[in-house]
């Protein structure tokens, strides 16, 4: 299977999303913490879509 550089605005959104899941993680802010666990796999699954897909 051949990969792709995903685009600029995938990764920011994905890494974004993925740091903060994990500041929710160990910091408490209210309203995500309970779902930090869900945005940093989020963050990730776009960044394997975005990575696999090519013009993404």
């Amino acid at each position: 299977m051949k990969t792709n550089a995903p685009s600029s605005a995938l990764w920011l959104i994905s890494v974004i999303i993925g740091a903060l899941g994990i500041v929710s993680n160990l910091v408490k802010i209210g309203g995500i913490s309970p779902y930090s666990f869900w945005l940093l796999a989020i963050g990730f699954i776009i960044l394997v879509v975005a990575t696999v897909l090519k013009g993404a």
